[in-house]
């Protein structure tokens, strides 16, 4: 019963996926870069193309948001104006000093996060990785908000 004991490995999942890109542990071993595995007209197109949608679908909600805002603003202003709500500015005010001075105190560290660095280091790893793919999708991104 001994030997069948040693004949084992432990592996530790925690240490293993720490050394891993987020990407390979989502999409498995076999996603390496696209540079390693298309060529260049291939990587532009499909950049291209996922840029251009993209941009297309991020124009399009952008301006659903904002007329969403902005005309929420609206009946607000009208609600306000006709006596259906009342605003209490002063407690506006008071909370817009509060988050002032809570953005003031976070951004005098200038420190990231490591969880935060962490992920923009694996970003930047796979941006360059992928330069021919991600030139296409930024040019495809920006047709498509033109668009």
């Amino acid at each position: 019963a001994g030997a069948k004991d040693d004949a084992f490995n432990v592996l530790d999942l925690a240490e293993y996926t720490k050394n891993r890109p987020w990407w390979r542990k989502i999409f498995g071993p076999s996603s390496g870069s696209s540079a390693e595995k298309y060529n260049v007209a291939t990587q532009l197109l499909i950049g291209g193309v996922t840029g251009w949608c993209t941009g297309f679908v991020f124009q399009k909600v952008g301006k659903l948001a904002a007329t969403a805002v902005g005309g929420g603003f609206f009946l607000l202003q009208i609600a306000n104006h006709t006596g259906y709500i009342k605003v209490d500015w002063n407690m506006v005010q008071r909370d817009m000093n509060k988050a002032k001075e809570q953005l003031k105190f976070h951004s005098s560290g200038n420190k990231m996060p490591p969880e935060v660095k962490s992920r923009v280091d694996e970003v930047i790893i796979f941006l360059k990785k992928n330069v021919i793919l991600t030139g296409g999708f930024a040019g495809g991104f920006l047709i498509g908000m033109a668009s």
